[in-house]
């Protein structure tokens, strides 16, 4: 089952992963069986047995249901504690049990706890199969909340998410690693994802995109410019869907990197992901127009204002704890300019109907029409 990356929660397993989680229990170490081993971060919670579980010893499970979009599947175990099993399994090293071990010894809270990561021996090859975390009640992610928050004209909330990702980069930027940049460098990887969305994007939308591709370019050859900042472990995948609005506050989940770049190092400025972050407040305001019916004014309007104040509550806390050299602020256009073309490879590869939200932020940075530009 493990190995083949099915769901472990069918009829016939129902009742697995809560097992698996009473060997966790307590402080001691559990006896696990080879080929099977697991890192332990934070103790698990004491996990509750309601009446109707006496029957099997062991806590209730549940799935997030049909309406959770996710490339893994997960578990609720009594209602405390989240199994992440990866389905496939992907083998090791993997970035989350490093990084997650490294933010319990920061003490670094705005994450779900992380309780522990369960790996296995495949096919002569270790490989991490789930991950354990806290269950946070009342949770919503990002493309949820973010978007009702836009809708209500609503960016006070971005002064905390500001905050918070300051803290999540000062924490990341003692991790130890290879600092060195690794695979290409941010201008060859900036142009390769300019002509990447050259190429998938057909149609009017590729018409319209040809024609602002120098403005572009031009705007991505920043980065071919030496950084002064320093080269630090980041998130990898930072936008508001990996930031939970739970009963108690924001976390920020899934460390799992960015499963369509795999030409990146492990380290990269913390601009790459502030501009993964603002333009995905660009991409909630495109939702709110075309899900929700949000006036495309008042809806970009909320997109700067958002930004600035994220932009504005991050740079204050870097200052505030001595770390200011941590954001280069000349890398943040031109990785917002990239990061716009990932998402069209992205939805030209995966999800065509998502195409509409870079586009319309890609047209509200560079102009509705292009023939006004070649008239100009």
């Amino acid at each position: 089952m493990i190995s083949l990356g099915e769901k472990p929660l069918t009829g016939r397993d129902r009742g697995f992963t809560a097992a698996l989680l009473t060997l966790l229990e307590g402080e001691a170490e559990p006896e696990v069986p080879a080929p099977f081993a697991v890192r332990r971060f934070l103790p698990l919670p004491s996990l509750s047995h309601a009446p109707g579980d006496l029957h099997t010893g062991a806590p209730g499970e549940r799935d997030f249901g049909p309406h959770v979009d996710q490339t893994n599947y997960s578990v609720i175990v009594g209602e405390r504690v989240v199994v992440k099993w990866l389905t496939p399994p992907v083998p090791l090293p993997h970035p989350a049990p490093g990084i997650l071990a490294h933010l319990v010894d920061t003490g670094f809270n705005d994450t779900a706890p992380p309780y522990a990561a369960l790996t296995g021996r495949l096919h002569g090859r270790d490989h991490l199969l789930a991950l354990i975390t806290g269950y946070l009640p009342e949770a919503r992610d990002g493309w949820e909340w973010c978007v009702d928050e836009a809708v209500a004209g609503r960016a006070d909330f971005a002064t905390t998410l500001g905050r918070l990702t300051a803290d999540l980069h000062i924490a990341l930027s003692t991790l130890p690693g290879d600092p060195s940049p690794g695979g290409a460098t941010h201008a060859a990887r900036a142009a390769d994802a300019l002509a990447q969305a050259l190429e998938l994007t057909v149609g009017d939308d590729g018409t319209w995109l040809a024609a602002r591709a120098g403005a572009m370019r031009a705007e991505l050859a920043a980065l071919g410019a030496p950084s002064d900042g320093p080269l630090i472990r980041i998130h990898g995948d930072l936008h508001v869907g990996q930031i939970l609005r739970w009963r108690d506050g924001y976390a920020v989940i899934d460390f799992d990197g960015n499963p369509t770049v795999t030409d990146a190092g492990t380290h990269q400025p913390a601009a790459r992901d502030v501009a993964q972050l603002t333009t995905s407040l660009e991409h909630v305001a495109q939702v709110a127009v075309k899900r929700r019916s949000t006036p495309p004014g008042a809806a970009a309007d909320w997109a700067r204002r958002a930004r600035a104040a994220l932009l504005t509550a991050y740079r204050e806390r870097l200052v505030e704890r001595h770390r200011p050299e941590l954001l280069d602020e000349r890398l943040l256009r031109p990785f917002e300019v990239e990061q716009e073309c990932r998402e069209l490879i992205y939805a030209a590869r995966h999800l065509p109907r998502w195409r509409y939200a870079p586009m319309g932020v890609l047209r509200t940075w560079y102009g509705e029409d292009p023939r006004k530009e070649n008239i100009a």
